[in-house]
């Protein structure tokens, strides 16, 4: 027997701050209910509706934001994300308080650029402090009531600081408790083989037993069952020895531990991977192969979750709904039932007037699309494989059909000149009645994995001092090129200003939702419900299913860029 094999031990699965509770953790919910199913006993918690951590985080936003100047703030609850992230990680790694805080005035600096003085981070460092308290008693209290054999957290990247935290904590309660670390976190900030990889392995070895990256929930049975190498700390689907799964059924996600009424959203996949390769994207690289479920069987899924949960609105975890969005409304369509499904969905040549019509008929709620810039040249750079013609055709289309449109953006892609910026600022002001929300974020680099990492790779530098590795653990890596760090988040400002200017919604609050849903109402006969509809079991929904054509649009727009229906 491998002496690394557990006797059946009680499991507790966390999900740590912060990550927005949109739906219930449908990652660990799997696992929980795939282990289940071969005789363990699991529990599992989302920290993140703990409603103390919330408090604390708005108040760190509020402070931050009285001190960073109104043009400089841009998405400040997007990009402060970022100051916010790192440094709870420098707080858990500090020794030296002077550079500790002069680490601090970096953060805010390189994201706003705008100083803050001693005192105002010491300010900031305060509501850490008070966080990480309570952080601390909870865990405690949590650890104590349910004193696993197994500890397994999922880990993503805005929660790396305080699962980090809470291993810790972990050994220290229990030195015999098991740890396990799984989660989207390996996409992107600790791809396998890069140098941050590599440090956290160093870092993490005293309190981290296992990392699972790639299918949790299988590889993990393996590891309990004692059909892995004791001797690996790193498992991936190479490992796996009880076979691979493309799709799980959906009986297998078991959400009893939680309270589904304070979720918006319930969760539901008919793809997997991406079958695309744009340069600042590595979600293909990671997922591996594309693949497909049947979408009969997805729609049969998702009914049987309504009877149980009673839940209307789905968010889609496919990369892309694109190949699978005609088969998944036409099978709703012939059902009596009237759900609604929210996802990614890519600009291409098949999203006429009349498919989006059936889309919409068939319960397509929000479509989250890459428009990512409204210059050619950037869209090329990006390899898109999309035109600027194409964006405002699938736009209008969807919107006409009442389907709400989230833009999103991208800021600052190598070689990105000012006249390309303001070509995307026209294309907004253009489709501002067609886009229900607009969210830019800045180019990322992504150190391996990503379509043109290695292109990239000759002109990256570290974005904050070598010294601060200690403290935050991972690196962050920038592209040295045009447009500068300075300007792309100068430009990040300026998008966020023009779209409020516009009138273009940039909701990060339900209240938030709410007035965009007013909004888009007043603006498209054929609105979906809004999400306060949605959310009330007891309003009777089944507008979809009598959705009718409001105009016939040209296919393409005229010269003075009027829109002529």
């Amino acid at each position: 027997m491998n002496p690394d094999k557990l006797e059946k031990p009680s499991i507790l699965l966390l999900l740590m701050p912060f990550w927005t509770p949109l739906m219930p953790p449908h990652g660990i919910c799997l696992i929980k209910g795939f282990l289940q199913e071969h005789g363990y006993k699991v529990k599992t918690i989302d920290a993140n509706l703990e409603k103390g951590f919330k408090k604390i985080y708005d108040r760190y936003f509020h402070t931050l934001k009285t001190m960073i100047p109104e043009d400089k703030r841009g998405n400040l609850y997007n990009i402060g994300n970022d100051v916010w992230r790192e440094h709870m990680m420098a707080h858990l790694n500090r020794t030296d308080e002077d550079r500790y805080i002069e680490l601090v005035q970096i953060l805010v600096y390189k994201i706003f650029f705008h100083p803050v003085s001693t005192a105002q981070a010491v300010e900031l460092k305060n509501h850490l402090v008070e966080f990480f308290a309570l952080l601390n008693d909870y865990l405690i209290k949590l650890l104590n009531e349910e004193k696993p054999g197994l500890l397994g957290i999922s880990v993503y990247r805005d929660t790396l600081p305080t699962s980090l935290f809470a291993f810790k904590l972990a050994r220290e309660l229990f030195p015999s408790i098991r740890t396990v670390m799984g989660g989207g976190i390996f996409t992107i900030q600790l791809p396998l083989g890069s140098p941050n990889f590599e440090l956290f392995l160093e870092v993490t070895q005293p309190y981290i037993d296992k990392i699972i990256v790639g299918d949790g929930a299988r590889i993990l049975l393996d590891y309990l069952d004692g059909k892995l190498p004791g001797n690996k700390r790193v498992y991936t689907k190479e490992d796996i020895k009880s076979g691979a799964v493309s799709f799980y059924p959906a009986e297998t996600f078991d959400f009893s531990d939680f309270d589904l009424k304070k979720y918006n959203y319930h969760g539901a996949q008919a793809s997997r991977s991406c079958p695309n390769r744009c340069s600042f994207c590595n979600v293909a690289s990671f997922y591996g192969q594309y693949m497909e479920k049947d979408p009969a069987l997805t729609v049969r899924e998702m009914i049987r979750m309504y009877q149980k949960y009673h839940v209307r609105l789905f968010y889609m975890l496919d990369s892309l709904l694109n190949c699978v969005i005609d088969g998944l409304s036409e099978e709703f369509i012939k059902t009596d039932y009237s759900l609604y499904f929210d996802g990614y969905f890519r600009v291409d040549s098949n999203c006429t007037q009349e498919r989006a019509l059936k889309w919409r008929r068939g319960g397509f709620y929000r479509a989250r699309m890459g428009i990512e810039s409204g210059s050619q040249k950037i869209l090329d750079l990006m390899d898109k494989c999309i035109t600027v013609e194409q964006i405002k055709q699938n736009i209008i289309n969807l919107a006409s059909a009442g389907i709400k449109t989230t833009a999103y953006i991208v800021i600052g892609h190598p070689e990105e000149t000012e006249d390309d910026f303001m070509q995307t600022l026209a294309l907004m002001e253009e489709l501002r009645d067609y886009i229900w929300e607009a969210e830019c974020n800045p180019f990322t680099y992504i150190y391996s994995g990503q379509g043109k990492s290695d292109e990239w790779s000759e002109k990256r530098i570290l974005l904050y001092p070598e010294w601060a590795k200690e403290m935050l653990i991972t690196q962050t890596w920038i592209v040295n090129t045009t447009p500068s760090r300075e300007e792309l988040y100068s430009r990040v400002a300026r998008f966020v200003d023009f779209c409020n200017r516009l009138g273009i919604s940039t909701p990060w609050t339900l209240k938030d939702v709410n007035k965009s849903d007013a909004r888009w109402k007043k603006l498209h006969k054929n609105a979906v419900p809004s999400v306060l509809e949605l959310i009330d079991k007891d309003l009777p929904i089944d507008e979809c299913k009598r959705v009718q054509p409001v105009f016939q649009a040209k296919d393409t727009l005229n010269e003075n860029t009027e829109f002529d229906f």
